[in-house]
């Protein structure tokens, strides 16, 4: 069994067993007991009351990230040579066709975001099977395959997430640094969880939102009440 270091004993000590906290008070706990070295990730994971295996509870969107999410966002854009001036104003870091699908074929990955015109899915579809396991497929319904390049990728620069329940009915998602200040930490969280809340499927029954935890990486998850970020002001 490892051993439980000293930083580690002494954040799970200010977590409170069994208490359900504020955003608010999340977001300032989350950063008093972050000990790494490095800009540790803020994440939030959400148990929701759904089936994923039911196309009509499947719980998927996008949303834009008051403070943005305290990553440089690399994003590739695939496209035909008319629309690459375009993705390049859009602060896009790789822009082509040809080359990068072959890169990606070749193993490339190196991107957090792909974005791409429709005309030029019939290049990307077969790279699926490379992409998909990834999360980084393109797909309309998450806005990442548009005619809008320009746009979409100042969007994605600036913050915008796209987030998916997976099969366990939950929810994961990076929405901050813990260098954030407390404010722009709860900003963050609860724009993230109102836009899960309005995603509810007519379908889903009795509770949607079952669970809400916050965390640092490395450090305690932080039982959030589920019913505090709709009236925290």
């Amino acid at each position: 069994m490892a051993r439980i270091t000293k930083n580690a004993k002494s954040a799970l000590e200010k977590v409170e067993k069994g208490k359900k906290y504020s955003l608010t008070e999340a977001a300032a706990l989350v950063k008093e007991i972050s000990y790494t070295k490095f800009d540790s990730s803020v994440d939030i994971n959400v148990k929701l009351g759904v089936d994923p295996r039911k196309a009509d509870q499947m719980v998927r969107g996008t949303v834009s990230l008051p403070h943005g999410t305290g990553k440089d966002v690399k994003v590739l854009v695939l496209c035909t040579p008319d629309k690459e001036e375009e993705a390049k104003s859009g602060g896009a870091d790789f822009v082509g066709l040809d080359e990068y699908v072959d890169k990606i074929k070749g193993g490339w990955t190196n991107i957090d975001v792909i974005v791409a015109t429709p005309s030029v899915m019939g290049k990307v579809g077969p790279l699926g099977r490379i992409l998909g396991p990834r999360g980084l497929m393109p797909n309309p319904k998450i806005g990442t395959v548009t005619m809008d390049i320009e746009k979409t990728v100042k969007e994605l620069k600036q913050g915008k997430i796209d987030f998916k329940v997976d099969k366990y009915g939950i929810i994961h998602s990076s929405i901050g640094k813990v260098s954030f200040d407390a404010s722009q930490i709860a900003d963050n969280a609860k724009e993230f969880l109102k836009t899960i809340l309005k995603l509810r499927p007519a379908s889903a029954k009795g509770g949607y939102m079952e669970t809400v935890y916050m965390s640092g990486t490395m450090s305690p998850s932080i039982r959030v009440d589920e019913k505090s970020f709709a009236v925290d002001k």
